[in-house]
């Protein structure tokens, strides 16, 4: 019974939630554990760290979407890593109130960011994030041209062409915006749902220079599918330059800058392959390129191209669908401004190797930038598509603001 009531009372004292209450116990426990808390708060510091995205965030954009702020204090260290432990460089703010990576994060990686800050007092606060970013089978991205810093000639267009087909039109067109110091009136203009391109009504002003501003980080533009690019290029507009082939009288004009600069003599398309009518851009420049029928459906029984040239001289593209401007060096020179023998394009008397700056196709090579405009008339054919290469102003002004995403 003695042993009973010994192990009773150890057994009493050590219960919780009795109906007794010890000494030093309950209230007064509670109490000194609000003090300490109190006391913790007072003593922590007042530096707040804002990490974006949120801890856990799936789907994060590449560019502008990881960064950190403080308020009431300066950011001292920030580290961002991948999953892998490769450590991605960035930089604090003068000011200490911000950081943000130096590049684009990478696609499908997991990455987690520390950063530690203090206040005015030197107490210093910590917070941590982890996040994924998107994969590339949830984004999409748009190639462009012209290339930041170029120099084009008046006919370039801004055209993007996206890597996935674009199904939200109106928000990914409001994502982009294209000027230029000349002040005209830009307007973008859908061909299918993979590419976009822009120009004003009338060709570019001479000498004006375009900015383009991509801003589709984030921009849903199709079901599931999101933007990943913030991005400005810039490029100059060249002195403009107009050459107009006349396929009847078998002549080129070049124009620059209003004035004629240059008569030369051409053979165009034969009446079996007459060469498209229309305004064309310059898209491509090779000083020497091969050109096989087979690959634009001109075969023999065989099956093999009625003409296989390994170093045609002085080629520029006018389409995509095969036609050039460019030098002709197996035709004898009796051909040229009198008579159209070619499959399309347009030949100009050249010699094999493309080394003899006095033939006319060097000096048009020479003289003539991407962009630049080759319009042909009087052709039997018809006129070219406007999707066909950079051709867009075959279109009226009208049609082109009509396919402008509503």
């Amino acid at each position: 019974m003695a042993i009973s009531a010994v192990l009773g009372g150890v057994l009493v004292l050590s219960a919780c939630g009795g109906d007794d209450k010890p000494k030093g116990g309950g209230d007064a426990t509670a109490k000194s554990q609000a003090d300490v808390d109190a006391a913790a708060a007072k003593d922590a510091s007042k530096a707040r760290i804002t990490i974006t995205p949120k801890d856990g965030a799936t789907n994060v954009g590449l560019n502008d979407s990881a960064t950190v702020a403080v308020s009431d204090g300066t950011l001292t260290q920030v580290e961002l890593k991948t999953s892998a432990g490769a450590a991605v460089t960035g930089k604090i703010a003068a000011d200490g109130k911000s950081w943000k990576p130096d590049a684009a994060l990478k696609r499908s990686t997991k990455y987690a960011l520390s950063a530690t800050a203090k206040d005015e007092a030197g107490r210093e606060a910590h917070e941590n994030a982890s996040f994924t970013t998107v994969s590339p089978e949830n984004s999409f991205v748009g190639s462009f041209i012209p290339e930041d810093g170029q120099t084009v000639g008046v006919g370039m267009p801004v055209s993007i062409t996206f890597n996935k087909p674009i199904k939200d039109k109106k928000a990914v067109q409001a994502a982009i915006n294209v000027t230029s110091t000349s002040g005209q009136e830009i307007v973008g203009h859908w061909f299918g749902e993979q590419r976009l391109d822009f120009r004003p009504e009338e060709y570019w002003k001479a000498n004006s220079t375009v900015t383009l501003k991509l801003a589709l980080e984030g921009v849903q533009g199709a079901p599931g599918v999101q933007g990943v690019q913030n991005r400005t290029a810039t490029f100059k507009i060249g002195r403009s330059q107009v050459s107009t082939v006349d396929a009847k009288s078998k002549k080129m004009v070049v124009t620059r800058d209003g004035a004629v600069f240059k008569t030369i003599p051409i053979s165009a398309g034969s009446p079996e392959n007459p060469t498209y009518n229309g305004q064309m851009v310059i898209s491509e420049k090779f000083k020497e390129t091969r050109m096989n029928g087979a690959t634009v459906g001109f075969t023999d029984d065989d099956g093999k191209g009625e003409y296989d040239i390994k170093d045609v001289p002085h080629a520029m593209r006018l389409s995509n669908s095969g036609t050039f401007i460019h030098g002709n060096y197996w035709g004898p020179d009796s051909v040229f401004g009198s008579a159209n023998t070619s499959h399309g394009c347009v030949g100009l008397n050249d010699t094999q190797g493309a080394n003899d700056p006095n033939q006319p196709a060097a000096w048009f090579f020479d003289n003539s930038l991407i962009g630049d405009v080759v319009t042909v008339v009087n052709s039997p054919d018809k006129t070219i598509k406007p999707d066909n290469g950079l051709n867009g102003w075959n279109l009226s002004w009208a049609d082109w603001k009509a396919g402008a995403a509503a």
